[in-house]
């Protein structure tokens, strides 16, 4: 395509849609990062409980929940938030740090989920249970099979040698939808592990019906802020 060709078909993009008064862009700037450091909140949070429900230490199983929550549950969780403009406690890095971060994030979820299915094999080993028998397990390694497929795509986009010049964006786009559906993955397998017995048992009554909720939230605020950057906007009119 001709450079003349290239630059004419450019579309330039509101960054705030159009019609939105100052008023209300800021109102909804003030709720993105309300939401944002929510969600921080949450997926700290839980990762608190359910270390302490698991107490780490007095079983083989008691470090997979411990494991998997540490790395679907924060790690997954920051790597993608800190490419967030509101409520980031890594918006002074510049991008190229970001970058570096959400590979860290991104490879300690990798180790993390793969010593949590450790523990668990191992355990169902010494007990002689089956393996994969409960939607939640069959969840999880969907789950991790989708986050390791994500890594290697990600590979190309931190190696753009590998790939040309012209398919980079189409990649970046990949990256992020592929991204989103791991996400949301890791979030329901998150929440189906709140059915199985270990969970039911440590938490009953109304505030299980909160913890089966609370990871809903940060899925909300990373789908919004993937859809966010990469759907297009509405072009501004002059």
């Amino acid at each position: 395509m001709p450079l003349e060709t290239r630059a004419s078909s450019r579309v330039e993009y509101s960054a705030v849609g159009e019609g939105l008064g100052m008023r209300d862009f800021w109102l909804y700037v003030w709720l993105r990062r309300v939401s944002v450091v929510a969600a921080h909140i949450i997926s700290l949070g839980l990762i608190i409980i359910i270390s302490i429900l698991s107490r780490p230490g007095t079983s083989l199983f008691s470090w997979h929940p411990v494991c998997m929550s540490l790395g679907f549950g924060l790690c997954m969780t920051e790597g993608i938030l800190l490419f967030s403009a509101e409520g980031n406690p890594f918006c002074f890095k510049s991008r190229k740090w970001k970058v570096r971060l959400h590979w860290f994030f991104q490879a300690l979820l990798l180790v993390c989920g793969a010593t949590g299915f450790g523990f668990m094999v191992a355990s169902k080993n010494i007990k002689e249970h089956s393996h994969f028998t409960s939607w939640h397990s069959l969840l999880g390694v969907t789950t991790m099979a989708a986050t390791v497929l994500q890594a290697m795509c990600g590979v190309f986009l931190l190696f753009p040698k590998l790939i040309s010049t012209y398919s980079f964006p189409r990649w970046r786009l990949y990256h992020a939808t592929c991204g989103l559906v791991a996400y949301l993955m890791a979030t329901v397998t998150v929440m189906s592990a709140m059915f199985t017995d270990w969970f039911q048992a440590s938490v009953t009554g109304p505030i299980w019906y909160i913890f089966l909720l609370l990871p809903l939230f940060p899925a909300l605020v990373v789908m919004n802020q993937i859809t966010s950057a990469f759907l297009p906007k509405k072009k501004i009119t002059s």
